[in-house]
């Protein structure tokens, strides 16, 4: 039977969940020459994220754009916070006011990123945080100081994000991981699929991260396209909507967080869920997924 549902250790979500990383701008999050979205066109498709469903968010601080905080948006979107809700968010990586990227957080600063994520969402915990490897070839050090916050009250699950197998493995030796973010999807680092494999034999949640874009930007060719949108013409369905079919489609503990400011496509990635894909077409998006590796 299909699973619309998975636990992040005590939560419940929906395996479709949204995005936040786009909502301060338009085309690219950290692009200084983005345009900056209309704010209540942001809040408006917050909101009706969670009336159709999405109950699991995805945000960070370093979220922002020059007037636009993706955090401060969720706050004002859904605050009062629905009981059932889950805000995962993201440390590691931080930014100046001016958008500039500094180097990754040690151990000791990531109280002040958790504190700032706190005080931005309108939270006295964190339902999820993620440490955003980048660079690090141990993570031991970042992940008890994260595990020490959680003895805390401030933090109700770690989990981890752009990491490798061994790092969920040194993470693992500290404390509970329920979820690894990691770039993935259809025709994008199919390197992946094993540690997809990793994770659900773990019981822990694998949350692709630009499971649409990435495999339009970096392993898209003609011949692709073809495949998807016949399978997409089969099922009156968009060929986004396929492609997270099948990325759903790698396991139960697989979720997606599908991020737009389009009314439409939000509504468009949420009934993907029920797509469902033939053993056939399956077997076609998989060799395309595993050719354009």
């Amino acid at each position: 039977m299909w699973r619309v549902t998975w636990r992040l250790g005590d939560l419940n979500v929906n395996r479709i969940g949204f995005g936040a990383m786009r909502l301060p701008q338009r085309g690219g999050a950290f692009d200084p020459d983005a345009t900056p979205r209309d704010r209540g066109q942001a809040i408006g498709v917050l909101r009706k994220a969670v009336e159709l469903g999405v109950n699991h968010i995805d945000t960070a601080a370093f979220y922002f754009s020059a007037t636009r905080s993706a955090n401060e948006l969720i706050n004002t979107a859904l605050s009062p916070y629905p009981p059932d809700l889950v805000i995962a968010t993201k440390v590691g990586p931080g930014r100046t006011p001016q958008g500039e990227w500094l180097p990754l957080a040690t151990p000791p600063q990531l109280r002040g990123q958790v504190e700032e994520n706190l005080r931005q969402l309108g939270r006295d915990h964190l339902d999820v945080v993620n440490l955003r490897v980048s660079g690090l070839d141990d993570v031991s050090a970042h992940f008890e100081q994260l595990a020490l916050l959680q003895q805390e009250g401030l933090i109700r699950h770690l989990g981890l994000s752009n990491v490798k197998p061994r790092h969920l493995d040194q993470a693992r030796k500290i404390a509970d991981v329920v979820c690894v973010q990691n770039s993935y999807g259809l025709g994008h680092h199919p390197e992946q699929d094993e540690f997809v494999g990793v994770c659900r034999e773990h019981g822990i949640a694998f949350v692709p991260f630009f499971a649409l874009a990435g495999a339009n930007k970096e392993a898209g060719s003609p011949a692709e396209d073809d495949v998807v949108t016949d399978i997409a013409r089969a099922h009156d369905a968009s060929p986004a909507q396929v492609r997270l079919a099948w990325t759903l489609a790698q396991g139960p503990h697989v979720l997606v967080i599908p991020g737009t400011g389009d009314p439409e496509h939000l509504r468009q990635n949420i009934e993907a869920s029920d797509l469902r894909l033939t053993t056939e077409e399956l077997t076609r998006l998989d060799a395309l997924h595993l050719n354009a590796g």
